[in-house]
């Protein structure tokens, strides 16, 4: 038993053993009562409570406050220690409120960026090492990728003959008939239109995930031209930049090739209704871009000219004007993988008369600025510092048409 006194409780007492100095402070009934509600073993520092109770007795809560003054009094000098020894790292939270300067923000949007399939000619990957053996529910994981990949092409196959090819001009061009065709080429369907029977159309379907690349241009172009086609289909969720070129710069007398943008839709399987109209073969052409020009303070600037559009009536290329361009961007540095917006051009004039409506009498309008941003040709841009001087480097113009499909064209620059 305990004897019913108060002794006085120091800090070096609690910060030795905080039980033994909390169960001082109590007489014998407060003791006993104490006792049942603590572990068997000794309390941890961590289980000390950090706060008393309005009912607790005086010697108690004294010796709870005294040892929780110890323990704060040990960690500041923690604090300090760290504090004068540690790295300091500025961190900051709060934005600097610069008055003045009105900004202009539209709504968020969220992309998916189609996953790139490395090509033959891609020797360096940022994933390092040599992939390991997953396990399958089926041993023979080589036989259920042909059997997925065989359902993609039977699925593009039935989908573009009951929907079509759509090209500029709201123009739908029909299968009179489209059947697969086994080849060791990239060719994956051959037919013929419903309304020109004599021209052999032949289909190359890009992969389920991932884009056409150049490789498969090439192989379904040398195969087309073997077997005496008229006009090649490139089908795909998306073109890389190669092969947007490859498609481009081919030229065949009597071959015509065409970029097909399969919906994203299609993804969804059992779920898509193909309905007349639904457009999920979108066809559409790289951009005309001017040669650059080299300033002659050693700066460039890109110009672009307008896009080539099919007329599948008159099976013809006519240069379209400019004015159908609804955006189009720059890539100072394009490394072939990934387009990175380093300028931005808006050429419908209207948008920017309604933003400077909008913005009003403020003073903050440019109409130069604005006129930059509205025209055809890019503001300078210098040669990446991480070149050596006179070293050619590849840059990029991506444009957007009014139906949102994206053309990508590559060009090179070099000092004059």
């Amino acid at each position: 038993m305990l004897p019913e006194t108060q002794p006085v409780l120091t800090c070096e007492t609690a910060n030795a053993n905080p039980v033994a100095a909390v169960l001082k402070a109590l007489n014998a009934r407060q003791a006993a009562a104490y006792r049942a509600a603590i572990p068997a073993s000794a309390w941890q520092p961590w289980q000390v409570r950090f706060d008393t109770d309005p009912d607790w007795p005086a010697p108690l809560a004294a010796a709870l406050q005294a040892y929780r003054a110890a323990w704060r009094a040990k960690m500041d000098e923690v604090d300090a220690c760290i504090a004068a020894n540690a790295e300091v790292e500025e961190l900051v939270d709060q934005p600097l409120v610069e008055p003045g300067v009105v900004r202009v923000a539209g709504p968020f949007t969220l992309e998916g960026v189609i996953a790139h399939e490395q090509g033959p000619d891609d020797d360096a990957s940022p994933i390092a090492g040599a992939p390991g053996e997953l396990e399958t529910f089926d041993a023979d994981a080589g036989a259920l990728d042909a059997v997925n990949a065989e359902a993609h092409l039977d699925k593009i196959v039935r989908l573009m003959k009951a929907s079509g090819v759509d090209f500029a001009g709201n123009a739908n061009k029909r299968f009179g008939r489209l059947e697969p065709i086994a080849s060791s080429a990239l060719l994956h369907a051959e037919g013929a239109w419903a309304d020109d029977a004599e021209r052999r159309v032949a289909v190359s379907i890009g992969p389920e995930v991932g884009n056409v690349t150049a490789f498969q241009v090439e192989d379904a172009v040398r195969s087309a031209n073997r077997m005496g086609y008229d006009e090649v289909v490139f089908a795909g969720f998306g073109f890389d930049a190669a092969a947007q070129a490859a498609i481009a710069e081919a030229t065949h007398p009597k071959l015509r090739l065409h970029m097909a943008l399969i919906r994203p839709d299609v993804a969804m399987g059992e779920l898509l209704k193909t309905q007349p109209g639904s457009q999920l073969f979108t066809v559409f052409s790289a951009p005309r871009v001017k040669p650059p020009v080299a300033l002659a303070d050693g700066q460039f600037t890109i110009e672009v000219e307008g896009m080539d559009v099919y007329d599948p009536v008159g099976n013809a290329i006519h240069p379209t004007s400019r004015e159908r361009i609804a955006a189009w961007f720059v890539d100072t540095d394009y490394d072939g993988r990934t387009f990175c917006i380093c300028q931005a051009f808006f050429p419908d004039r209207s948008k920017w008369d309604k933003l400077a409506r909008a913005l009003g009498d403020r003073g903050v309008v440019d109409a130069e600025r604005f006129d930059a941003l509205a025209g055809w040709q890019s503001l300078p841009f210098a040669r990446p510092a991480r070149l050596p001087a006179n070293a050619p480097w590849r840059g990029a113009v991506k444009v957007i048409d009014p139906r949102g499909n994206e053309g990508l064209r590559v060009v090179t620059m070099a000092s004059a």
